[in-house]
Parts: structure tokens; C-alpha cells; sequence
């Protein structure tokens, strides 16, 4: 079983940064493939990114890509979410996932645990 709790998220204007940070429970975290989702009210949860297990591989959704960076520390079982250039429409709570079987992927099934979220709120 591998617990996840998200943190960092808040109240910033659009064009700043936040960093979310997400600590995992576990000794197999270095064998998860991790990945960052987001809901906005009265939408479906979007894929974010997502890193492999090594840290070696990431993916974003394009409409984050190149001002988003994911990452991981194994050593310290977490994970990050360096937020930069934010716009009004990243506001939403933002989801750490763990993918314990695979790869690493932008589906949201393939994730097998799940942090209770953090708001990210993005003021134009």
C-alpha cells in the first residue's frame, strides 16, 4: 500500500510560480512510475506529467509543456510539480498518482494510488 500526500499548492498571479511537492509511503516508491493530474471545477481530472521510475523519462500535456517540469528524489520518496508561467485557466486541485505496473502514462486507469489533492488557485 503506498500513501500519497500533495502539498504546495495556494494563491498566486498569473505569470508567477509554485512548486507542489508530493511525499509517497513506501519502500517501493523507486519502482513507481509517478504522474501529476489536475481537476478544474466542473471538469473531468487532465493529465499533467508524468515521470518514470528512474527520473530518466517525462511527458506533459501540451498545454503545460515548457512550463511545467516534473521530478522525483527516490531518496527522499517524492515527487515535484515546479509550476512557472501560470495562467488563470491552471487553476484547479492537482493530483500526485502512482502507477505501480508500468511505465508511466497520461491515463489516468493506469494509476493505481492516489493523494487527496492540493488547490492551485491562478488570479488573472
Amino acid at each position: 500500500q503506498v500513501q500519497l500526500v500533495e502539498s504546495g499548492g495556494g494563491l498566486v498571479q498569473a505569470g508567477g510560480s509554485l512548486r507542489l511537492s508530493c511525499a509517497a509511503s513506501g519502500r517501493t516508491f523507486s519502482t513507481y512510475a509517478m504522474g501529476w493530474f489536475r481537476q478544474a471545477p466542473g471538469k473531468e481530472r487532465e493529465f499533467v506529467a508524468v515521470v518514470s521510475w528512474s527520473g530518466g523519462i517525462t511527458y506533459y500535456a501540451d498545454s503545460v509543456k515548457g512550463r511545467f517540469t516534473i521530478s522525483r528524489d527516490n531518496a527522499k520518496n517524492m515527487a515535484y510539480l515546479q509550476m512557472n508561467s501560470l495562467k488563470p485557466e491552471d487553476t484547479a486541485v492537482y493530483y500526485c498518482a502512482a502507477d505501480a505496473y508500468g511505465l508511466g502514462s497520461s491515463r489516468l486507469a493506469e494509476y493505481d494510488y492516489w493523494g487527496q489533492g492540493t488547490q492551485v488557485t491562478v488570479s488573472s
